[in-house]
């Protein structure tokens, strides 16, 4: 066995075992901290005593995970598949 192939058959769990890992961090906490507010959910002015609302969270502070938008969308299309 060479050194590159033991690399890769290191490598290849190592990807199994941090993919199912953020599908769990997925199903527990589908929602992250909005990056544009960083969970605030509001913006506040620098000079004066006012704030403005985030637009890309809705005021929330929250956003969905990619990983829970595509396994929402996976749900939606069996269900829409099983109507038919």
């Amino acid at each position: 066995m060479t050194p590159s192939d033991l690399a890769s058959a290191a490598l290849i769990p190592a990807i199994i075992v941090v993919t199912l890992g953020y599908f769990v961090t997925c199903a527990i906490w589908p929602f992250k901290a909005c990056r544009a507010c960083h969970g605030e959910g509001k913006f506040r002015s620098p000079f004066l005593r006012s704030f403005r609302l985030c637009t890309a969270c809705k005021a929330t502070g929250l956003r969905l995970r990619a990983g829970r938008k595509a396994y929402n969308a996976l749900r939606r299309l069996a269900r829409a598949n099983r109507r038919r």
